[in-house]
């Protein structure tokens, strides 16, 4: 299975879908086998899943072919390690505020040198106690994504310092929380969401780093592609759903029609 980090490492594009209220294993497989994408990032910021329920995610989406990575609140280390022996390729940090938080937040995501994560070799991520140990742990750090969501002020205002810790792979922009943050609540094309943008986006070529975001239509996913972006998610389980139940709307309005005339 292609790794997000080495899709990124190679300049491609990489096109995620979001998880979380409807992270049943077959979406994800649906996801994968019909989708066009080839990530999932599954949000236990906003949704429900359980430990269980993670390990089965991530494991549909291995048997389709689709990395995966995780998105949390930075509050709580141990559900970060957890997440990473689960089966999550990658952990996402949601309301980072600050440079240091950040760098406390690879620190939980990596093993010594690097960072302070627990040793346990009981999980997937060790293929349950079947890897060497060093190996494990060098692989470990080599192959886990860890994302920065940029949506706070203190987030964006120290961006570049972000973009510049060690281990830090992936900034990812979220519009939504963003414009609330700027004073522009839903105004994914304001101004002032624009230049924010342009900050991280200036942010990862400096230090080498990428960056993602959720684009929310076509132009907003074109306007960030220009700007190097490359890592979208285009969508997401709910909006999936809306938009299967819009296409069937339309498709049978004819009939529909018809039948009430």
């Amino acid at each position: 299975m292609e790794r997000i980090k080495q899709r990124l490492q190679r300049g491609e594009l990489v096109l995620a879908a979001g998880v979380g209220r409807l992270a049943h294993h077959n979406l994800i497989q649906i996801i994968g086998l019909h989708g066009g994408f080839q990530a999932i990032w599954i949000d236990l910021e906003h949704g429900s899943l359980s430990i269980e329920g993670l390990e089965v995610a991530t494991l549909a989406a291995r048997s389709v072919g689709l990395d995966n990575f995780v998105r949390l609140a930075p509050t709580d280390y141990a559900l970060v390690t957890r997440c990473l022996e689960s089966g999550a390729g990658g952990v996402m940090a949601a309301q980072i505020a600050s440079a240091a938080q950040a760098e406390q937040f690879v620190q939980w995501a990596k093993f010594a040198p690097r960072g302070r994560r627990g040793l346990n070799t009981s999980g997937w991520d060790a293929r349950f106690a079947s890897l060497p140990v060093a190996e494990f742990c060098e692989k470990a750090n080599r192959d886990t994504l860890v994302a920065i969501q940029i949506e706070t002020l203190g987030a964006l205002d120290q961006c570049d310092q972000i973009a510049a810790i060690d281990g830090v792979d992936l900034l990812f922009v979220g519009p939504a929380d963003l414009s609330q943050s700027l004073g522009v609540t839903g105004e994914f094309f304001h101004s002032k969401c624009l230049e924010a943008m342009d900050r991280v986006a200036e942010a990862c070529r400096k230090h080498e780093k990428h960056w993602g975001a959720v684009c929310v239509s076509p132009e907003h996913a074109k306007q960030m592609i220009q700007r190097g972006c490359r890592l979208l998610s285009i969508t997401n389980d709910v909006r999936l759903v809306h938009a299967g139940l819009d296409a069937v709307q339309q498709l049978y309005a004819d009939c529909f029609s018809a039948a009430n005339s």
